[in-house]
């Protein structure tokens, strides 16, 4: 695969080291400047083409572009002599966690939190939480690949996979767990995320590559751009708080109630994969960024489907964005762990 080691300790820098305080200040500036300048804010959010940021898009782009570099296409077929971590990931993304989703929000919002919403909201906030459920990462699990120091070319080949089983599977899922028969999948906001997500800053990377020729010279350029990665998240995090802090003003109670099952279903799912890794003997680099993609959401896949099928200012658009604002937190506490338990792995 690569040249990283498993047992080698993460070698983190100062700033990330610091990265939970960063990403605090981000969300604390995020919702200040959404207050502060909301016409910038209303630009920013306009800027959408099928439902993905544009804004955010080169935000991701800067992030996932360093980890694309590391990747080696002469390394991918090694991924068929090592295939348990991909199985991992696919039983993880398809056959548990949409379900495991679907019936942690039926238990909080039918019966637990029953006496203090709506049945129709709780009906609403299921919704959401399904669509959440139904869409794995795409692009922030380079980023959290990167801080676990995950082999890259694994990485990208368990992400690309998990694309073309997403194309297939993501409706029919959700129709089955919302009980409809039709659900109108907006395909455009899928194809072109995962162009800009994904196909760009692969081609970007092996380009980059080849430009460089020696493996020596691709390991300094690499350091020397690891920045942009974390640069690019704090930025994201900062306007995707400026977009919603409006709404965690506002309704601060729902948004704990919906934060929840969210936390539940994910260090669970965290857990349920790393676990399975673990007890595999999956190699750390490849079972870190495999626990990592179950646990994080195509947010931008999820926020869009329920947009388009509920209203932007419904119940289940309101639960996805949810999903953004706690996912950068939770995979940070992640991160923090899988580094600490990487010398358990074979």
């Amino acid at each position: 695969m690569t040249d990283m080691t498993d047992d080698a300790p993460a070698r983190l820098g100062t700033f990330e080291r610091g990265l939970t305080l960063w990403v605090a200040l981000a969300m604390g500036t995020g919702i200040a400047l959404g207050a502060a300048a909301p016409g910038m804010i209303h630009a920013i959010a306009g800027a959408e083409v099928a439902s993905v940021n544009l804004v955010v898009a080169v935000l991701i782009w800067a992030m996932v572009y360093p980890m694309m570099v590391n990747v080696d296409f002469g390394a991918v077929a090694g991924v068929a002599r090592q295939p348990r971590g991909l199985v991992i990931t696919l039983v993880i993304n398809w056959l548990i966690k949409p379900f495991t989703m679907a019936a942690l929000a039926v238990l909080f919002f039918d019966h637990v939190f029953a006496p203090w919403i709506a049945p129709e909201d709780a009906q609403q906030y299921i919704a959401g939480l399904i669509l959440l459920g139904a869409a794995p990462c795409t692009a922030m699990v380079f980023v959290w690949s990167q801080l676990v120091r995950g082999d890259a070319t694994y990485t990208l080949v368990q992400v690309s996979v998990n694309d073309l089983v997403m194309v297939v599977a993501f409706a029919p899922i959700v129709a089955l767990l919302l009980g409809v028969t039709e659900i109108a999948v907006p395909w455009s906001t899928l194809v072109i995320a995962t162009l800009l997500y994904v196909v760009l800053p692969l081609a970007a990377g092996w380009l980059t590559r080849r430009w460089l020729g020696t493996p020596k010279a691709i390991a300094a350029f690499s350091a020397r751009i690891k920045p942009i990665s974390m640069i690019g998240l704090i930025a994201t995090v900062a306007i995707l708080f400026a977009l919603q802090g409006q709404v965690i003003l506002d309704r601060p109670f729902i948004i704990a109630l919906i934060a929840l099952p969210i936390l539940i279903q994910s260090y669970a799912i965290f857990a349920i994969a790393y676990a399975a890794a673990y007890a595999l003997r999956v190699p750390h680099r490849i079972a870190a960024p495999c626990a990592m993609i179950g646990t994080s959401n195509f947010f931008e896949l999820a926020v869009a489907v329920a947009i388009s099928l509920f209203g932007l200012h419904s119940g289940a658009a309101l639960a996805t964005v949810v999903g953004v604002l706690v996912e950068v937190p939770v995979m940070l506490s992640l991160v923090a762990f899988a580094n600490r338990t990487r010398n358990r792995f074979a």
